[in-house]
């Protein structure tokens, strides 16, 4: 808008005392040249106008013309769209494009400068789009974290809460983050210059957070993939207690063995398979002393990093071709296995338990913060993966309606999971004429490879269900993956574009090759040890804090006023006053609420029978501290390298460049 002004002014101050002749005469002479130029070489376009015609032309919307019939359009990125052509001829001939309006004599050159960087990667189709956010969502934790944490927390009840955390929290953050990503084309890092430059440090952090998980989460995918090649036999390893690695202590407890008495001290064939023969945990004794590093784990963890790097090397080009598997064929194997489940015996007993409300649990503040903390880290803002995404969009695609699709699709098949979890479950206690509650006492992986495993191995086709089930593990993880390497890639690409734009694939690959050797202490006989405590310490408080902070810089230092002129140039609207509350103060209360929560009562780390000791404690807040330390960290460097006293520092760093990405930049010359 500065711009437009400048012209406007140079327009209106102009010399209108000049007698008609000689104004006749000027246009002439400009009508004469300006054919000329246009002929000669299409860059140079003079007209003639007056100053009440170009100032309504400015003001006029897309696709008007200005005076000189310069035709202007919405703020649209140089690198798609019109403005690619406009560019590439530009830099023959010293990319300038201007428009005459001679008054008095007077030229005013409107010179457009255009970009000369290489053209950004765009999503092939929509769909790439919104599969790859989906598939971003949707992830293993909607598996077997939701209906976990559902069931515990008053079962039907917990969806009230789960709803309003999702409308005052999730879903804004989720709309800002896809947002700020497609107006400013840039990766978590680079981005923040155009924001709040100070708080540059948000995006370090964000990309080692991503590191940490990529350490942790591929681990869960390689288990997953040793289960999907054991179950390639007519008889699933993890049904008998005849193997090498079972003990005295299993027992195949169900309805259909009378000669089996079950107690306290029994284990099931699928727990001692899950726990001796995949994760050998009986060898280490504990986080201090881990042990080796399981060969076919280490075999499984390659494989899954070379599916992997293939996925991403192109850029979204071909990952956007891979979701179109890895994100949608875990919804078919999901309906399949709630067909399969509705049918078994004791089903309903299962599916009442999942959704039996207990109305006094909402007034326990533990179902608040779970249902805070289980839309958060669902949706999944604030690990750089929406910035990213959302940056290869056209500039005026509708990414409102993008958020609220993609989120809602993400909270229902939490929904739908749970059915698929709780039918198995309710047939696994009939079988076992047990309660459902003793039956689902395990959360998170064990849920999957203990319990829903051994289900599936007392069911009829056993050894398909099995491999499809698995199958679907993997693909909900490799999606997932593929996200958050992609967040990575681009931001340090955006960052170091000269350095590493042209050697993606290479840096691609350095980067894959960090994260198998990171993942390495995951892969020892205690590397479900570490998994845990990178799952509740490394990630989860320190990407909170990140968010927090990001929505404060957003809200408060860039203002949510210029923020929603941004979305009003992008997609023709504003967002609501709704929005506006949301991001200004519920988004922060509801960010701050869970970190306190989580201060305040610090959960209790336990796994199978190890209870991890108060220096895990410590050591646990100090990765996920190492991740936060560069949002001060970078503060401090950026105020030192600044020049001017302390208060012109600190103005410099609060005020953003104005972003030449996507806003054509016209500048207002007179000549005579």
């Amino acid at each position: 808008m500065e711009t437009k002004d400048m012209m406007m002014t140079s327009m209106l101050t102009m010399d209108k005392g000049e007698n008609e002749g000689e104004r006749d005469k000027a246009r002439e002479e400009v009508g004469g040249e300006e054919e000329g130029t246009q002929q000669e070489n299409g860059r140079l376009m003079l007209a003639d106008g007056l100053a009440e015609k170009g100032l309504k032309s400015l003001n006029s919307s897309s696709g008007q013309q200005v005076s000189n019939g310069f035709t202007t359009s919405t703020p649209q990125s140089p690198k798609e769209g019109p403005g690619t052509e406009a560019s590439s001829a530009g830099t023959a001939s010293g990319g300038v494009t201007g428009s005459s309006v001679p008054l008095g004599g007077l030229r005013t050159l409107v010179v457009q400068q255009t970009s000369l960087e290489r053209p950004r990667e765009t999503w092939s189709k929509k769909m790439d789009f919104l599969l790859s956010v989906i598939g971003y969502a949707v992830d293993l934790g909607n598996v077997w974290r939701f209906p976990y944490i559902c069931y515990q927390n008053g079962g039907g009840a917990f969806l009230l809460p789960y709803l309003l955390m999702a409308v005052f929290g999730g879903v804004p953050l989720f709309y800002m983050e896809l947002a700020l990503g497609q107006f400013h084309r840039s990766g978590c890092i680079s981005i923040w210059k155009h924001i709040c430059p100070i708080f540059k440090g948000i995006g370090f952090a964000i990309c080692i957070i991503a590191l940490y998980i990529a350490f942790y989460y591929n681990t869960i995918m390689a288990w997953a993939l040793y289960y999907l090649l054991s179950s390639f036999r007519p008889t699933l390893p993890w049904t008998t207690c005849t193997n090498s690695w079972n003990t005295a202590n299993c027992n195949r407890y169900m309805s259909t063995d009378h000669n089996v008495s079950w107690s306290n001290s029994s284990t099931s064939p699928a727990e001692e398979f899950y726990t001796r023969q995949v994760l050998q945990v009986h060898l280490s004794p504990g986080l201090h002393q881990l042990g080796s590093v399981s060969w076919q784990l280490a075999l499984c963890l390659l494989f899954i990093f070379t599916i992997v790097y293939f996925s991403i090397w192109k850029g979204v080009k071909t990952s956007g071709k891979v979701v179109w598997v890895t994100a949608t064929f875990p919804y078919l194997v999901l309906l399949v296995l709630l067909i399969r489940g509705a049918t078994l015996p004791g089903a309903w007993r299962g599916v009442v338990f999942y959704l039996k409300p207990d109305w006094e649990k909402l007034l326990s503040t533990t179902v608040w913060i779970d249902a805070a903390a289980q839309i958060f880290f669902s949706l999944g803002p604030g690990f750089g993966v929406l910035l990213a995404f959302a940056s290869y969009n056209p500039f005026h695609n509708n990414c409102y309606k993008d958020a609220l699709v993609t989120s809602s699709v993400n909270c229902l098949t939490s929904f739908l999971s749970g059915f698929v979890i709780f039918t198995v479950l309710g047939y696994m206690a009939e079988m076992r004429h047990q309660d459902v509650g003793a039956v689902a006492k395990d959360a998170g992986p064990s849920l999957l490879f203990i319990i829903y495993a051994e289900a599936i191995a007392n069911m009829p086709a056993a050894t398909f269900f099995s491999i499809i089930f698995f199958l679907m593990i993997i693909m909900l993880g490799l999606d997932s993956t593929f996200a958050g390497l992609e967040g990575v890639i681009t931001a340090m690409l955006d960052e170091f574009p000269h350095v590493l734009v042209k050697r993606r694939e290479w840096f691609v690959f350095g980067l894959v090759c960090v994260c198998y050797l990171g993942a390495l202490s995951t892969l020892t006989y205690g590397g479900a040890f570490v998994v845990k405590l990178f799952e509740e310490y490394a990630t989860g408080p320190a990407v909170i804090t990140v968010v927090l902070l990001e929505v404060i810089a957003v809200s408060w230092f860039y203002g949510t006023n210029r923020f929603c002129n941004d979305i009003q140039v992008m997609l023709g609207f504003s967002p609501g006053f709704f929005w506006r509350v949301c991001w200004v103060a519920i988004c922060p209360c509801f960010l701050l609420f869970i970190i306190i929560s989580f201060l305040a009562f610090p959960p209790e780390v336990r796994l199978f029978h190890y209870q991890y000791p108060p220096w895990t404690t410590v050591l646990g807040y100090c990765i996920g501290v190492s991740s936060f330390i560069c949002v001060p960290a970078y503060m401090v460097y950026h105020l030192l390298n600044a020049k001017g006293t302390f208060k012109q520092r600190l103005l410099k760093s609060i005020t953003p460049e104005p972003s030449g990405e996507q806003h054509r930049d016209f500048i207002d010359t007179n000549a005579i």
